[in-house]
């Protein structure tokens, strides 16, 4: 019987010793497994709405590009032929809220604190990533600034005009993700006179006063709509088409 018993016991601290990183022997060992596996938890998978836009690209400029992600415009042609066409939505239910921006992107820089680096020529930040020194050159209307405070992020598809072509049936971390989206041709320093003049208007009711912004806006308007699944109107169908006609290549 001492025997059997023996044996028994070996036999329990061999499978106690193998098992106890994954299920823990004796009282305590299940707080210590679950403080073990609640950090590794937290940075694989943050809350949701905690973590910022997947990047799906590098978020560089191609030569010659004003904005990443921007297609050639051969491509944009195609994007735009197989866009869905369409009445706008309702703006019923729309708040800017509804697509939260400015997103923290690390070192306490947020989404505009980036861009505005991104955009900018001899760009300086104080402790807090606010630019506090550089120049910004507004492709809409060929302005420069040199205080960061003359300029203002565009949402180059605006937020209202993405909610009345297809926005208002997603949820809010995709709308999180468009609002902050560094991947795509979405964000762009211009002069806060000629953000403001656009306001949330398609291209068919506004255009950058500076002709030669056309080639680059119709083709990020378009990528953008044609990444995030939106549609366009006729008449934005038609303006797009006329500034895509602007390209010299």
């Amino acid at each position: 019987m001492r025997l059997r018993q023996g044996r028994v016991t070996a036999l329990v601290v061999a499978v106690c010793t193998v098992g106890a990183a994954l299920a823990g022997c004796g009282g305590k060992s299940g707080d210590a497994a679950s403080s073990s596996v609640s950090p590794s938890r937290s940075a694989a998978a943050p809350a949701p709405g905690s973590k910022g836009p997947a990047p799906s690209g590098d978020g560089k400029n191609r030569a010659g590009d004003p904005l990443p992600g921007l297609p050639t415009t051969g491509d944009a042609r195609k994007q735009l032929t197989a866009m869905k066409v369409e009445k706008p939505h309702a703006m019923s239910g729309y708040s800017r809220a509804r697509f939260p921006h400015w997103a923290q992107q690390g070192n306490k820089c947020d989404t505009r604190e980036t861009v505005l680096e991104r955009d900018g020529k001899g760009v300086k930040r104080d402790g807090e990533c606010r630019a506090v020194e550089g120049t910004w050159r507004s492709l809409y209307d060929d302005k420069t600034a040199d205080k960061a405070g003359q300029v203002d992020i565009d949402h180059i598809v605006p937020l209202a005009n993405a909610w009345r072509s297809g926005a208002d049936k997603w949820d809010d971390d995709k709308r999180k993700a468009f609002a902050n989206d560094l991947t795509h041709p979405q964000l762009l320093t211009v002069s806060a006179a000629s953000n403001r003049s656009k306001g949330d208007q398609s291209p068919d009711q506004w255009q950058p006063p500076s002709k030669s912004a056309w080639c680059f806006y119709g083709r990020a308007w378009t990528s953008v709509k044609t990444t995030y699944g939106l549609s366009v109107t006729e008449e934005e169908r038609g303006m797009l088409t006329k500034m895509l006609d602007t390209c010299t290549s």
